[in-house]
Parts: structure tokens; sequence; C-alpha cells
């Protein structure tokens, strides 16, 4: 996967985050979700996280309507700082 980052390399992401994204993936929640896709562009969404799961040493979310973001892409959910911006 490309980011348009100057390094690809995973950045693991907080406990709380993990805590949070897990409170939105038990109660199905409708959440917006602010990544950065594979091209490097900000993507805004409304959708529900239907799985938290890790491949190859990365971790992942996998949205509702079937798109799946790499954890360290997810900018923001409902507002709330995920990953770093850089």
């Amino acid at each position: 996967m490309t980011s348009g980052h100057a390094s690809n390399a995973y950045r693991p992401v907080r406990c709380e985050v993990h805590s949070l994204l897990r409170e939105y993936l038990t109660s199905s929640r409708l959440a917006e979700v602010v990544y950065r896709d594979d091209a490097g562009q900000i993507c805004t969404t409304h959708d529900v996280i239907r799985d938290l799961f890790s491949r190859a040493g990365q971790e992942f979310v996998f949205l509702g309507r079937g798109h799946m973001v790499r954890l360290d892409h997810v900018l923001t959910l409902d507002g709330k700082v995920v990953a770093g911006t850089n």
C-alpha cells in the first residue's frame, strides 16, 4: 500500500484508540471516519465499523461499505484524533 508518505512503515496506534474502536464495533454506531487513502488523499465517510484485525504485522479497520483501511491511516473518528497526520 502506498500512502504518499515519505515512509510507508506501519505506525502502531495507542491503546485508547483500540478501546474507542471496539466501542464503535460492539455498538454498531454510525461514525464519521476521516482517513488517508492509498493515494494519500484525505477521505471522509459515515459508516459503521464491522471488524478490526491484523494482517502481516499491520492493523486494519473494516468499514460497513467494504472499505478496508490501515489503522494508522485513520485520522479521526467522530472528530477524535486517532492517528498522527504526518
